[in-house]
């Protein structure tokens, strides 16, 4: 039983940071009907500039201390994921409103490109290292239950808190806010919500810019991790199966969908692997997509269309 609660909370941890990266795709699809095949380059750039200045802040002021340098650098990689939404909404969103779905998911696609390109320019394209304190040893909990206790690394349940508690505040956000509500009156109909007196720029560079923010705590979490490389841009492949499970319009499903995709794949990986050669950890959450695609196309929590004619 010990064995089995470690799997699963190691799978839910996991599943947490999956819906941080999700929560990208999410926002901006909520606000703009468009598909961000670019969060996975937004999450690689904002973690080689938070990484980068990190670095360069110290030389810079002449001090060497790792929290101050920490801060100032997560606040200048926020300056600079706050540029880049409004450069998108200005050189690129304005001047595809109303155009469709197609078009706006190729504009992502150039962007992600660009993006990957500028940040290899700017910072480099080595491997670097996001060292923000969070512990790497493990701890172990109910020791008084089971023998030996359950083990659980602390990095990870720091991570999965500071990724519940971003997750709160996104869901007040849309809920209890004036501009999440105008968010939402924007996605439902871009030329409504301009007839009403809602300014569509403005809410672009907003929503762009609070999944800019995201992105930067995803690519902080994910690269103190796993350090931070180009690799990084195949998270965002990791979290499209966590979209289509809680449906593209869906903050708590993001949510969900990324523990159940989270906890599933270890909990296969582990019990089902030895079976079947290994490798489920893969492919089970693609997987597990499709059954939905096939079923319940619109995900857990997603919204149903219905064209009528």
């Amino acid at each position: 039983m010990a064995f089995f609660l470690e799997t699963l909370f190691g799978g839910l941890m996991t599943g947490m940071l999956y819906s941080l990266v999700a929560l990208g795709f999410v926002l901006i699809f909520k606000a703009s009907g468009v598909f961000n095949f670019a969060q996975g380059a937004m999450v690689l750039f904002a973690a080689l500039a938070m990484a980068r200045f990190a670095e360069w802040i110290p030389g810079w002021l002449g001090f060497d201390n790792r929290i101050v340098a920490n801060v100032l650098a997560f606040a200048v990689a926020a300056l600079c994921m706050f540029a880049v939404a409004w450069l998108i909404e200005k050189l690129v969103l304005r001047h595809l409103v109303n155009q469709e779905a197609a078009t706006l998911l190729m504009a992502t696609l150039g962007i992600t490109y660009f993006l990957d390109g500028l940040g290899q320019t700017i910072f480099g394209s080595n491997v670097y290292s996001i060292d923000i304190g969070m512990p790497k040893d493990p701890v172990f909990m109910m020791e008084s239950v089971f023998d030996g206790g359950v083990m659980i690394n602390k990095e990870d349940l720091i991570a999965a808190v500071i990724a519940a508690a971003l997750v709160a505040l996104l869901t007040l956000f849309f809920q209890k806010t004036g501009t999440g509500r105008a968010l939402r009156a924007v996605a439902d109909d871009h030329q409504a919500a301009q007839s009403v007196g809602i300014p569509l720029s403005r809410i672009w560079v907003i929503v762009w810019c609070v999944a800019g923010v995201v992105a930067l705590v995803a690519g902080m979490i994910w690269g103190s991790k796993l350090g931070v490389q180009f690799s990084l841009t195949t998270v965002a492949l990791r979290a499209l199966p966590v979209v289509i499970l809680g449906g593209l319009t869906s903050v708590p499903g993001a949510i969900i969908g990324g523990l159940i995709i989270g906890v599933g794949e270890k909990l296969s990986e582990v019990y089902l692997g030895p079976y079947v050669g290994g490798g489920i950890e893969i492919w089970f959450a693609y997987v597990l997509a499709l059954v939905f695609l096939l079923f319940r196309p619109q995900g857990l929590f997603g919204e149903k269309i219905i064209d009528r004619v």
